[in-house]
């Protein structure tokens, strides 16, 4: 059984949101100098992944009210491929000079590109403007599949090899997720049977549609197949309003059993961290615009009328965040190799 300090790994999705209210309350005396008259031409949002995508949805749905702050079209392309190496790659490579923005879910995918997906390049090659949207995991099963709880699903992998089917998206918090629970249960790998999948839309389809037993994967995203779930418990410390399910390890006590409470996703913006230090004042324009753009009544219903996070957190937490996230898949980055 871990510890309690394992557990405190957990993001503190709580005070983040207290620490946004008061980000968003200080605006007005926050306002940024401006030092040239930067844009003069369209802005570029790479995003990475394909159309349809969370991270795409939030991209086109935030591109307008960027492009209303900033006064020149911002566009949107898609760039998806590799767990997002394709688009890393490719803001990497395109002119440091703030015409390109980096839309994408950062973690877990980041990191994993990095520390299982053999990318050359590190998480402080990039700086982050702001995540917005946070999303927790949630462990749900097929409602035909008998398993009420999260106890009985483990129970049935470790006696019955090869029967169970899970699914998840590879390289994902929800990956990483089943495969700390097995290992903390002392329950072999190979005992269950887990098929990956490239989109949390696949993952989601395999199990309304009863090709798997269960899923773990992003909760917020879960809506549209919850007539078809079981939901077994939230990958959080506490219990969420959207679903009615305890938090993991209140799910595990039975089994004397504890793991860490895994990050789920973080969604939102960032540029190069070199386009940072040759333009400060651009980065600080565009950081300012989307502050701007996140404190509009008007943006944060459109945000909520499509189930999207639209939290202001700022650069310095948003680059904290990113580099506790590295830290703890850089520890359990064995279990998905």
């Amino acid at each position: 059984m871990l510890n309690t300090s394992r557990a405190s790994l957990s993001f503190n999705l709580k005070s983040l949101l207290v620490g946004a209210t008061a980000a968003i309350a200080s605006l007005s005396i926050a306002l940024p100098a401006v030092a040239d008259d930067f844009p003069t031409r369209p802005l570029n949002v790479v995003v990475g992944f394909g159309t349809g995508g969370s991270a795409d949805r939030l991209a086109r749905i935030m591109s307008g009210h960027i492009s209303e702050e900033v006064g020149v079209p911002v566009q949107v392309t898609n760039r998806p491929g590799a767990g997002t190496q394709v688009a890393s790659n490719y803001v990497l490579n395109v002119p440091d000079d703030g015409y390109t923005l980096y839309a994408s879910t950062f973690a877990p995918y980041l990191p994993n590109s990095i520390l299982t997906g053999g990318a050359n390049f590190s998480v402080d090659d990039f700086s982050y403007i702001n995540f917005q949207w946070f999303d927790l995991d949630l462990i749900a099963a097929n409602k035909d599949s008998g398993y009420e709880d999260l106890p009985s699903l483990l129970e049935a992998i470790r006696e019955e090899r090869g029967q169970v089917r899970g699914a998840v998206v590879q390289g994902s918090a929800g990956h990483l997720m089943v495969r700390l629970l097995l290992d903390e249960a002392g329950i072999p790998q190979e005992n269950l049977n887990l098929v990956t999948y490239n989109s949390g839309g696949e993952a989601r389809s395999a199990v309304a549609g009863g090709q798997v037993d269960f899923v773990s994967i992003s909760a917020q995203g879960s809506e549209g197949i919850r007539e078809f779930l079981t939901p077994l418990a939230i990958v959080s410390d506490e219990r969420i309003e959207q679903w009615d399910v305890p938090p993991i390890n209140e799910a595990l006590a039975p089994m004397d059993l504890e793991v860490p409470v895994l990050q789920g996703s973080m969604r939102g913006f960032a540029v190069t961290s070199e386009m940072e230090r040759q333009h400060p004042e651009r980065f600080e324009k565009l950081s300012s615009a989307i502050q701007s753009a996140l404190a509009r009544k008007d943006v944060q219903e459109q945000l909520e009328r499509n189930e999207m996070g639209g939290v202001w957190v700022g650069p310095e937490r948003s680059n904290e965040l990113m580099r506790e996230n590295y830290q703890v898949f850089e520890k359990y980055a064995h279990l998905l190799n």
